[in-house]
């Protein structure tokens, strides 16, 4: 069996490489990365370091790559595989969907009754419908594209972290990652016949697990991250400021009004005692010292995490919708406005440095209404309340957070 898996970044090689090579698949690597499909090719191996106190390393075998600028090797390589996945980040997501069009077009011509699975491991929301979007604009007109390709949507929880550049270029197929190692899949997304693969769990409502990954995972981590630099601006590592107490107890409690708000929507798939216990799973692993994540990375690019259908102000949509307070979020969000955390080598990420000229200049009204979307007066008003307390010489976080414009609190309990 064959997977041709576009991406050979940390989720690729630590996660889904790493997931069917275990499970005897080949693997075939796509990335733009010529360096790295060079050493795929000499080696056909590479390293995957578990970053816990176990410290296990995992040899990932049966393995190749193919350059993404070969769109001839690469569409053949699409007409023999069994199934096909991504891991290349949105914004490259366009990118390699022309190639793929072209190579199921392909497909289809010499298998025309072997139809091909997608699964995309984007963090994106509505992944299939713009995968779908993207590959009819390439496809013929008549193409059976419901027929015959299958849009997989996923969860992906795994942690990856950020490795310096000397780190890299010791070995540039190592890859650090953290234990956790399970793959939540759409079931309904097949056409095909479902890979049945120790660690890939398949669920019907995938709605409902994306949005609580996104909602309670992805919120804790930009919440965490934003108010530690403001309170604590000399942490560095995720696992720094989960340790703190009151940064705990915030973030928290801001999982826990999305959860809230998870549960009141989704009533049929989660409990309370799920969310309870997800969140204290994800803190637990948010202090996960030797993984060494950095808020650098948790908290960058701006206007993704604070754009409108995104982990906080998403959140905050779905718990106005069920009457949930918000108020950790909207510190959150007030936070963020103040983020400017600089990776290893003291530099800003440059769309952030864009945010803050272009947008946060223009005020938190600017910000809310023109970048969040947020239209509701009462969390402006809280979040706007939240900035003027943090823009003062000393502050305080119990002082702060009784600033807030609502005092109820959901702890789980």
């Amino acid at each position: 069996m064959k997977l041709v898996h576009f991406g050979a970044g940390g989720i690729g090689r630590s996660f889904i490489g790493q997931l069917f090579s275990r499970a005897g698949w080949e693997i075939v690597f796509v990335d733009i990365d010529k360096n790295i499909v060079n050493e795929l090719n000499r080696r056909g191996r590479y390293t995957v370091k578990i970053r816990d106190k176990k410290k296990e390393s995992i040899v990932v075998k049966n393995v190749r790559g193919v350059q993404a600028q070969d769109s001839k090797k690469v569409r053949d390589e699409i007409t023999e595989a069994d199934l096909l996945s991504t891991a290349v980040g949105k914004t490259a997501v366009p990118s390699i969907v022309k190639t793929i069009a072209e190579g199921i077009i392909k497909r289809r011509e010499l298998n025309p009754l072997k139809p091909i699975d997608i699964i995309i491991c984007e963090n994106m929301i509505n992944a299939a419908s713009f995968f779908r979007k993207s590959l009819a604009s390439y496809l013929p007109e008549n193409f059976p594209i419901d027929e015959f390709i299958g849009l997989v949507e996923t969860s992906i929880s795994k942690m990856v972290p950020i490795m310096s550049s000397r780190e890299r270029k010791k070995d540039p197929l190592l890859v650090y990652a953290e234990a956790y190692n399970t793959l939540i899949v759409d079931e309904r997304g097949f056409k095909g016949n479902f890979p049945r693969i120790p660690g890939i769990e398949a669920k019907q409502n995938m709605k409902a697990w994306v949005d609580k990954k996104l909602y309670i995972h992805n919120l804790g981590h930009a919440v965490l991250s934003y108010t530690s630099f403001v309170f604590f601006p000399h942490y560095k590592y995720v696992w720094e400021a989960v340790s703190d107490s009151k940064l705990h107890r915030i973030t928290k409690e801001a999982m826990w009004e999305a959860g809230r708000a998870l549960l009141a929507e989704y009533p049929d798939e989660f409990r309370s005692s799920d969310i309870e216990k997800d969140i204290d799973d994800l803190l637990l692993r948010f202090g996960n010292r030797v993984l060494g994540d950095t808020l650098y990375r948790a908290g960058k690019d701006l206007y993704r995490k604070l754009g409108s259908d995104d982990r906080l102000i998403g959140a905050i949509k779905l718990c106005l919708k069920h009457l949930v307070s918000v108020d950790n979020i909207c510190l959150g969000i007030a936070c963020a406005l103040f983020f400017k955390a600089v990776d290893e080598n003291g530099n800003m990420f440059e769309q952030d440095l864009m945010f803050h000229k272009k947008e946060v200049s223009r005020g938190v009204d600017h910000v809310l209404s023109h970048v969040c979307n947020i239209k509701d007066k009462d969390v402006v008003d809280n979040v706007k309340r939240y900035y003027s307390e943090l823009t003062k010489e000393e502050r305080d976080i119990d002082e702060i957070m009784q600033s807030g414009h609502s005092s109820k609190k959901y702890t789980g309990n």
